[in-house]
């Protein structure tokens, strides 16, 4: 079956398929939690960064950020994924928008993208917008901090990327200032991500 003809729920570029997902309850990229990294790059900083978060999920992180004071905008294309971090931000002072990253226009400057698991939910065909568009949101020092899928694995999501064609999507506008092993993974993630931290030239 070509990609052309396929249904919208089995298009990973498309709503419904996150929207079946969620509504089952099929989420291994969930990790119910915050990332020990996040955490720590985030009790590191001086002072809040009005971070956005892209293909948000259940948005832990969001509530983490909102319990710090940060000002954080959740985004998600997924009405579904929407639902779900709606219930796990209850109260927490975050926007939590329905809306394409892609088209997505902030509403004040983003200091801060986070990345965790939402490039690697991106086809292929996908990844040099995303590239363009990161780079475009943040102005010069702005950073792009997160987990990046690190591995050749073309089958997804998660779709695997290798380090050069990440840099390749970057390098022209950001520099690589921080790079670590992961060790709290979730299993599939396990042994194949890595936190790095880009800075907006």
């Amino acid at each position: 079956m070509s990609e052309a003809i396929k249904p919208a729920e089995q298009r990973p570029e498309h709503p419904d398929f996150w929207c079946k997902r969620f509504g089952e309850g099929v989420t291994p990229w969930d990790a119910g939690k915050v990332p020990d990294a996040f955490a720590d790059f985030i009790a590191r900083q001086p002072a809040p960064l009005k971070t956005l978060i892209p293909g948000c999920g259940s948005a832990w992180e969001a509530v983490h950020l909102a319990e710090l004071g940060w000002p954080a905008t959740a985004l998600d294309f997924s009405p579904a994924a929407i639902e779900t971090a709606r219930k796990i931000l209850g109260n927490a002072p975050v926007d939590l928008l329905c809306a394409d990253f892609f088209t997505f226009f902030p509403a004040r400057p983003v200091e801060l993208i986070y990345e965790r698991a939402f490039l690697c939910a991106l086809p292929r065909k996908l990844w040099a917008d995303w590239g363009r568009r990161v780079a475009e949101l943040l102005q010069p020092g702005g950073r792009l901090a997160g987990f990046f899928f690190l591995c050749d694995q073309p089958k997804g999501p998660p779709f695997g990327i290798l380090p050069g064609q990440l840099a390749e999507l970057l390098a022209s506008n950001f520099e690589l200032i921080e790079d670590a092993a992961v060790d709290d993974s979730i299993p599939v993630f396990a042994g194949r991500e890595r936190w790095q931290v880009w800075q907006r030239r």
